[in-house]
């Protein structure tokens, strides 16, 4: 079958890395047991508080240290492609960057990703403790034949990110995120997450936090915007099945990116 099987896997991380890897571990067991080929955790997966603060700076690790290390054990032992988020250190030793890791079915690091746009919104002020990520060109990697791209939370609220993607060749983007709770905020991700997916006619694979902070409604989206599978509120895994026969049907009968009149260049 021309098909891929996605997971999203939904959970709460704290603040002790042994324990989210054993959270990670478990629900990605799972996921492949579904017929999972990648899964997607949220993010901050690493180490969490509902507050950034000195102990976020405190918990951020390299990408050679043992948070990484664990995600890339999983990954090899399970024999699937792993995403998740992470506090990373960068050369300000007062803030972290908000990075997202790929690790393939061999535990190797195929694709990073450090969030563009941070939540300075809605009363937060993630950028007191988070570098914004640089303008690189996208990473992209490949599973089953499609092509991935990585993009963080409220990232989605900015379209020109997953076109970016895009054009970058991406036919499934993988969302981690820790979209807060708060009024309208399920609507929102619901919407924008739908919208990314149709706009651009492909899959988007969102994995948001559970609550209590996390609003969860962890989906994935077809490149119709058809929402193929969701998690309510609790821990879980959720997997839906990604073919490029999909992708070719879709854009046969909604030709949008051929006939797009703008591109996107950073500013």
């Amino acid at each position: 079958m021309d098909a891929v099987g996605v997971a999203v896997a939904q959970f709460a991380p704290g603040e002790d890395v042994d324990s989210n890897l054993a959270v990670i571990r478990d629900l990605a067991t799972v996921a492949v047991t579904r017929g999972a080929s990648i899964v997607v955790f949220p993010e901050y997966s690493s180490s969490f508080t509902p507050a950034l603060g000195a102990h976020s700076v405190a918990a951020a690790e390299p990408l050679d240290g043992h948070f990484v290390a664990g995600v890339a054990a999983i990954a090899k032992v399970l024999g699937v492609h792993v995403v998740a988020g992470m506090l990373e250190t960068t050369n300000d030793p007062s803030r972290v960057s908000n990075t997202l890791v790929a690790l393939d079915q061999h535990g190797a690091l195929v694709a990073t990703y450090r969030k563009l746009h941070l939540y300075d919104a809605f009363g937060q002020r993630e950028s007191d403790w988070v570098v914004a990520g640089a303008l690189d060109e996208p990473q992209t990697f490949t599973v089953g034949g499609l092509t991935v791209g990585l993009q963080t939370c409220y990232d989605i609220r900015f379209p020109e990110v997953t076109r970016r993607l895009v054009d970058a060749g991406a036919e499934l983007v993988l969302l981690p995120s820790e979209w807060v709770r708060g009024p309208l905020k399920e609507q929102h991700w619901r919407t924008l997450v739908t919208a990314r997916a149709i706009e651009n006619t492909i899959y988007i694979a969102a994995a948001d936090q559970a609550p209590p902070v996390g609003a969860g409604n962890s989906m994935i989206v077809d490149p119709m915007g058809v929402e193929l599978v969701t998690i309510g509120d609790s821990t879980d895994v959720a997997v839906a099945w990604a073919s490029a026969a999909r992708l070719s049907e879709v854009r046969a009968v909604n030709p949008a990116l051929g006939l797009r009149r703008f591109g996107v260049h950073p500013l």
